[in-house]
């Protein structure tokens, strides 16, 4: 989890160094994983080129179901 955890801090480091965004949402199987939102922020610091990171990494609001949700609402004909 350790290695999992370290990758994640790069890849979303890279995701802030070229897009800056005000808020990293992450859905699907990773949003039931409490513990990457207490162990990644702390670790992007290494890897983030600005001297300090506040882009908050939060759960999907419907978590792991959030892109099923997204996909009924684009069905024609929804009511």
């Amino acid at each position: 989890m350790n290695r999992y955890e370290d990758r994640m801090a790069r890849s979303l480091a890279s995701v802030i160094n070229v897009l800056d965004p005000d808020v990293i949402v992450l859905g699907g199987g990773l949003s039931n994983i409490a513990l990457l939102y207490r162990e990644v922020p702390p670790r992007l610091d290494a890897y983030v080129f600005s001297d300090t990171v506040s882009t908050p990494i939060v759960p999907a609001r419907h978590g792991d179901s959030s892109g099923v949700r997204g996909a009924a609402w684009l069905w024609p004909g929804k009511s």
